[in-house]
């Protein structure tokens, strides 16, 4: 019998499936400005959206932290007692001095606003089923697997929100993980290496962290990228898989992990992408998860510029203008006139899929 939690509790209808909080932005005494990572580009993405109009703070599904026991549901007890270790933090956070500060500090400045983020990733998954899609403001944790984190990852939020759909959702049993951030996203990889109702398919940067050759073992469609990708060859392979995953496999939700550190310039993703090329990444994915009919949740993850957070609410903005997401549409779902047009106009553009 599955726990208790607080984090599958319906979401009030009149708000968009877009998850966040304030909570998951991380500052204190500027030690955050020591990791090249943004640490506050959450708060500035929901804040873009709110300039353009899209939300406003009564419209957006409050994020909540997550427990302990939900997050035993994928964690050892052993791991997580070691993160009551500033040093350990300290290594998978990779900002050194947090070593050095007392751990109730760590717990609250450091850990609380990841374990928030990782209760929006768990709650958007709920979210993302209900309402056709989902998109929580922060997550997408990749490194970070059951019994280990790395690579600012401290919870596995993509494995918890998988696992928690198969416990608790009826008719939720076959999931796609789209990783697209420039690393290998090796934590869900670890997590699901056995697990054949997880399809995994992973883009990324073949000579960057982590090359984890043990984890490479659970992803069924790899494409390792060389140094400094551009948009043309980027976005063709992102499509010819993205068409290929589905199609092999046609999965009741699909996890897309869509780091923006592919952006031209990252000091950590060493590939070239456009912010543009960045826009019609994240439209083909969703081109393809609705015009399947797919539930599909969004995580923002891995992005080191400053710039980033403008696009990735760009980005949003664009999947609405297309009508690839909207509130009515989610609300009401597929019996929606708009969500039958989209899948028609949807099925016709992945035919020619143009680069604009």
């Amino acid at each position: 019998m599955p726990h208790r939690t607080e984090l599958y509790e319906d979401a009030p209808s009149a708000c968009w499936p877009i998850v966040y909080s304030p909570d998951y932005n991380i500052t204190f005494m500027g030690l955050e400005k020591l990791h090249p990572f943004d640490a506050g580009k959450w708060g500035k993405v929901i804040n873009f959206l709110k300039e353009e109009k899209l939300i406003a703070d009564d419209l957006i599904v409050q994020a909540r932290e997550a427990t302990d026991e939900d997050l035993l549901v994928v964690h050892t007890r052993r791991y997580l007692n070691k993160l009551k270790w500033s040093f350990v933090v300290a290594t998978i956070t990779e900002i050194p001095p947090v070593a050095f500060l007392p751990n109730f500090v760590v717990q609250r400045k450091v850990l609380k606003p990841l374990r928030t983020q990782t209760g929006g990733t768990i709650m958007a998954g709920k979210l993302a089923v209900d309402r056709g899609w989902a998109i929580n403001v922060g997550g997408g944790f990749h490194h970070c697997s059951s019994d280990k984190g790395g690579g600012f990852c401290a919870y596995a939020d993509i494995t918890l929100a998988v696992k928690f759909l198969f416990e608790r959702v009826q008719g939720v049993s076959k999931a796609t993980i789209i990783d697209l951030d420039a690393h290998q996203g090796n934590g869900h990889e670890r997590d699901f290496m056995d697990d054949h109702r997880v399809y995994i398919m992973d883009v990324y940067n073949r000579y960057i962290y982590p090359g984890d050759g043990f984890a490479k073992r659970a992803i069924k469609r790899k494409v390792e990228l060389e140094w400094g990708t551009e948009d043309t060859e980027y976005l063709q392979k992102v499509h010819t898989h993205v068409e290929g995953a589905l199609n092999e496999v046609k999965p009741d939700v699909i996890v897309y992990n869509a780091g923006t550190d592919i952006l031209d310039g990252d000091p950590l993703g060493g590939l070239a992408i456009s912010p543009q090329g960045i826009v019609k990444r994240d439209e083909v994915v969703f081109k393809a998860a609705r015009s399947r009919r797919i539930p599909i949740l969004m995580v923002t993850s891995g992005g080191y510029q400053k710039r980033t957070a403008r696009i990735i609410a760009d980005s949003i903005l664009n999947l609405h203008n297309l009508g690839l997401i909207d509130k009515e549409l989610a609300i009401s779902g597929a019996g929606n006139p708009k969500v039958e047009q989209m899948i028609r106009d949807s099925a016709k553009d992945l035919t020619n899929l143009s680069l604009q």
